[in-house]
């Protein structure tokens, strides 16, 4: 059986409600490859995730983008995934690279958040990814490995575990790794996956590209063997994203 493939959309902080229900509009009517083929999930800001979970097609999922490291409390402005799952929202994107450098979220603090939200039952895209310094000095798979693994050292189950690979050079930047820098990255990151975890963890667990996919370069990259699929930023605002959803079809005939 073969790793279906999925799509997400990040829509960061972007939207207001009028935007969001034109968004979620242009997807409800989109015609795109069955749920059998690919998975949808749509991330809009945490005060939209009701309304779009309240207007979206039942076969497209939503996520949150971020939660809190452990139970509510005393944490202002963070949110739990106790109310994620209260609210109906099944997935969770953690450790973006926005989060990691600009908020400072070290590597085992990801881990121990992937770990938590799968405790609550949420299922996580959790995301690795270097800088461009750190790909320049040639350090990348060190970097992607380590952050790997403080999430590997918390998490047992892997079932509903998705790795956003998102090369933080090419996030908002128009910059894409090229389809051969991606499928390296992928491929070292399910070697990895293999000889830390183990192989069936390997095989089975889905690591999907991030970094400035848009309509025109998803096919190419789609087409790689160990690209499962993408975590898309700005197209994922617009109508091109149902491209990018179709490219899935681009997958399976690889």
């Amino acid at each position: 059986m073969g790793r279906k493939f999925f799509v997400g959309g990040n829509w960061k902080c972007n939207g207001t409600s009028d935007e969001v229900k034109k968004i979620v509009s242009t997807l409800n009517a989109a015609e795109v490859p069955s749920e059998e083929v690919v998975e949808v999930v749509v991330s809009p800001p945490f005060v939209f995730l009701p309304l779009v979970k309240g207007l979206l097609r039942a076969d497209f999922s939503v996520a949150a983008q971020n939660c809190w490291v452990r139970k509510g409390g005393a944490f202002t402005g963070e949110i739990s995934a106790e109310m994620l799952v209260n609210l109906g929202i099944p997935w969770v994107i953690v450790g973006h690279s926005e989060r990691r450098l600009i908020l400072n979220e070290a590597n085992e603090f990801v881990g121990d958040k992937v770990a938590y939200a799968l405790s609550q039952g949420l299922k996580v895209i959790a995301c690795v990814g270097e800088t461009l310094e750190q790909r320049e000095s040639g350090s990348t798979m060190e970097v992607v490995a380590a952050q790997t693994k403080a999430i590997a050292e918390k998490v047992s189950n892997w079932d509903h575990v998705v790795i956003a690979y998102e090369p933080v050079w090419a996030i908002g930047t128009g910059k894409v790794a090229t389809p051969a820098q991606a499928q390296e990255v992928h491929f070292e990151l399910r070697k990895w996956l293999a000889a830390n975890v183990n192989p069936a963890v390997a095989e089975s667990t889905r690591i999907i590209y991030g970094g400035s996919v848009n309509g025109a370069n998803c096919k190419e990259l789609a087409s790689q063997p160990d690209v499962d699929g993408f975590l898309v930023g700005g197209a994922s605002l617009k109508p091109e994203f149902v491209d990018i959803i179709k490219s899935a079809e681009t997958n399976k005939a690889a």
